[in-house]
């Protein structure tokens, strides 16, 4: 948008240019004084005032045209020489005035089509709330694999199949195989649950999404669910890929334990959650 608007002004600018160009071209300028000495003489045939631009003939056919300061006794001047006067009002540039009259309302759209665009990038809530707040891992922010990871040698050879079929999926599809649609790390802090996760998509060298469970969580009700879902289309388009989910116990509970029974923003997550897992 903010591009389209620089040329159209660019454009507007030289076409201006041109145009004074064309009109300084086809009339010679001259001094105030000097026009003031050839009226005296008799050398200017007619004139025409428009605002303080006067342009004219001599009286050889020569075109001109000077700028006059606030001079009232001018036009007896020139009447007085007998000289042709004519005026006329004072040329606006159309185009320029049409832009300046424009302006507000191609301000207004741009603006909203600013935050319209805001809305769809933002799983159609204002301003970007239902963005995910996932941040994408690659192999610049430091590749992680199992031999990275001390200890939990059983939990390791659990997700060496999640890893075998990131690298060479069909192979298992050839037997009718399904990958499992997650994958629950359990236990304390500190005991390598996400530097685990982190090493499984190292391993299989694909994307690796992080973001902590608290983040769905907000004041605006329908942001957590829009969140959810924005996150599992980013890792669509990065398919194959992992999708890490911190703490997932901030929405992770059972349903319908809201007070007053009803459905709260947590459990609108969970229950898009559960959706985008196909039930997980």
């Amino acid at each position: 948008m903010l591009i389209w608007a620089a040329i159209f002004l660019a454009l507007v600018l030289l076409f201006q240019a041109f145009q004074g160009g064309s009109m300084g071209g086809s009339a010679q300028k001259m001094d105030y004084s000097e026009f003031v000495s050839s009226v005296d003489a008799g050398r200017v045939q007619s004139v025409e005032i428009t605002g303080r631009t006067v342009t004219g003939q001599t009286s050889d056919g020569r075109s001109f045209t000077t700028y006059t300061p606030e001079d009232p006794q001018l036009v007896g001047r020139l009447i007085e020489a007998g000289v042709k006067v004519s005026a006329g009002p004072v040329k606006e540039n159309r185009l320029l005035s049409v832009l300046l009259n424009w302006f507000p309302m191609l301000l207004l759209i741009g603006v909203w089509i600013y935050f319209m665009r805001n809305m769809q990038g933002g799983g159609g809530r204002a301003m970007g709330f239902g963005k995910s707040k996932a941040k994408l891992l690659t192999e610049k922010s430091g590749r992680v694999t199992f031999e990275d990871v001390a200890g939990i040698e059983e939990a390791k050879s659990e997700l060496v199949e999640i890893v075998e079929f990131l690298r060479d999926p069909q192979k298992f599809q050839r037997l009718g195989g399904k990958i499992p649609k997650g994958c629950l790390l359990v236990g304390p802090p500190g005991t390598g649950k996400t530097l685990l996760a982190r090493a499984i998509a190292g391993e299989a060298n694909v994307p690796f999404f992080t973001i902590s469970g608290s983040d769905f969580v907000e004041m605006f009700v329908g942001v957590g669910a829009s969140r959810v879902r924005d996150m599992f289309e980013q890792g669509k388009k990065n398919a194959p890929c992992i999708i890490f989910i911190d703490e997932i116990d901030a929405v992770g509970r059972h349903r319908g334990a809201g007070l007053g029974g009803g459905n709260d923003e947590r459990e609108q997550t969970l229950n898009q959650l559960l959706v985008e897992m196909d039930g997980f």
